[in-house]
């Protein structure tokens, strides 16, 4: 004997149906089940049992085959259209046999069982029946869940990405920022340079300016070329140091000892800049910018590839600048004879490779086409081709510097205080 099952605790008791035209069948159907704690409704036909449908939800429905009116496979067929969810059992004598395997195909019976049926097989019948509908409901339940879920994790997926791009947006806003200032700070460095050796200064914008056509030439890019443009800006930054009397004076007229003087400006430089992180890769190439081909530069002596291609790239364009501007010889050379120097100097000065991609490239004039201009004609990007000096002789801007929309702005505000007009001789800009 199967023991009597109790709902669980907080859970309803199912409902069951019974449609049967006897009865005595009824009444007997009722005995069996009321022991397993099943909530009952009874019917004594097709109709009968399509309305109690239409007022109760119905967990399991168990008719006869054989009733006046609509038998039980048409019950049943109509139970599966219009309630899918309800269990369905068809009791049926040996006679509707044939009739009962046609309902289970056309109706989706659960099973079919024969009259006189046996109590504890039909009590078990049922018993699994209902909890094969209580697992697929759970198992509907938790598919629910599981796709609400997923939503919830996709919504929050959605707002983490969200989140993540605004901060990664914020740290973008904050690198260039910083990127920014440290500009700002290599522009002080090039300022005290102008102060210290004005013509310093404006070498140092000119071979910025070519070492990045270069390294661009060469096929760098990004954070590789304006590491090359940052470092041919401060590559001489540490001849603040020195003496004016090595700064007055081209290369080829110093004593051996003060050549070796002048040598100390590449460690004076970089340990200036060192500290700088964002500018660090600058910072290497400043170090070795004097370092040569065959491994006669200085300070450490590299050779070859050895050499940080950034700094052989500002190698090239410092020589060239040097030659045309008067820096190294106190006499400017022609553009013809600079060039050549490089090519015979390639292989023992400079990297053979960029000698010939800086002969390869087009280059700018040294020297700009100097123009004499107003205030009111200013712009910025402009860069000073003479110093700018007060009626009184002060000194207001020294030859190489950038104008910015600041200066500029200065530059007017002083004409109206002493209510004087300046003429301003610029070339163009890096």
């Amino acid at each position: 004997m199967l023991a009597p099952e109790a709902p669980a605790a907080g859970q309803e008791a199912a409902v069951l149906l019974l449609v049967d035209d006897e009865p005595n069948i009824l009444a007997a159907l009722r005995r069996l089940f009321r022991r397993d704690g099943y909530r009952l409704l009874t019917a004594s036909g097709g109709a009968e049992a399509l309305r109690l449908l239409e007022q109760e939800a119905v967990d399991l429905i168990i008719s006869d085959m054989r009733m006046p009116g609509m038998d039980g496979a048409a019950l049943l067929e109509q139970v599966a259209a219009r309630w899918p969810g309800t269990v369905r059992i068809l009791l049926t004598g040996y006679a509707d046999l044939g009739s009962a395997v046609a309902a289970v195909n056309r109706a989706g019976i659960h099973r079919y069982l024969s009259k006189p049926w046996d109590d504890e097989e039909l009590r078990r019948t049922v018993r699994e029946a209902l909890e094969r509908k209580r697992l697929e409901q759970e198992r509907r339940r938790l598919e629910r869940l599981t796709y609400r879920q997923n939503e919830q994790l996709q919504e929050l997926n959605a707002r983490l990405e969200e989140k993540v791009a605004e901060r990664t947006r914020e740290l973008e806003r904050a690198h260039a920022a910083l990127r920014q200032a440290y500009r700002h700070t290599v522009e002080v460095f090039a300022s005290l340079l102008e102060l210290r050796a004005p013509g310093e200064a404006a070498h140092a914008r000119r071979v910025a300016a070519l070492a990045r056509d270069l390294a661009r030439a060469m096929g760098l890019e990004g954070r590789a070329v304006e590491d090359v443009h940052l470092a041919g800006v401060l590559h001489d930054i540490g001849k603040i140091a020195l003496p004016d009397a090595l700064l007055q004076r081209p290369y080829h007229a110093l004593e051996e000892g003060e050549r070796e003087e002048l040598r100390r400006h590449v460690l004076v430089g970089h340990r200036a800049l060192m500290t700088l992180e964002p500018l660090e890769g600058a910072v290497q190439l400043v170090r070795a910018h004097h370092e040569r081909w065959d491994g006669s530069g200085y300070p450490q002596g590299l050779r070859g590839e050895a050499i940080p291609l950034g700094a052989r790239i500002l190698k090239v364009a410092d020589g060239y600048d040097a030659m045309v501007s008067g820096l190294l010889t106190g006499q400017p050379l022609g553009e013809e004879e600079a060039c050549r120097r490089l090519r015979e100097d390639a292989g023992r000065r400079y990297d053979p490779r960029v000698v010939e991609a800086f002969l390869a490239m087009e280059r700018r004039p040294a020297e700009g086409p100097v123009r004499r201009l107003g205030s009111e004609a200013l712009e910025p990007g402009m860069v000073l081709a003479r110093d700018l000096v007060a009626k009184d002789g002060v000194l207001l801007l020294a030859k190489g510097h950038v104008l910015t929309p600041k200066l500029i702005s200065k530059i007017r505000v002083f004409e109206r205080l002493v209510q004087c007009r300046l003429v301003v001789e610029v070339e163009p800009g890096a």
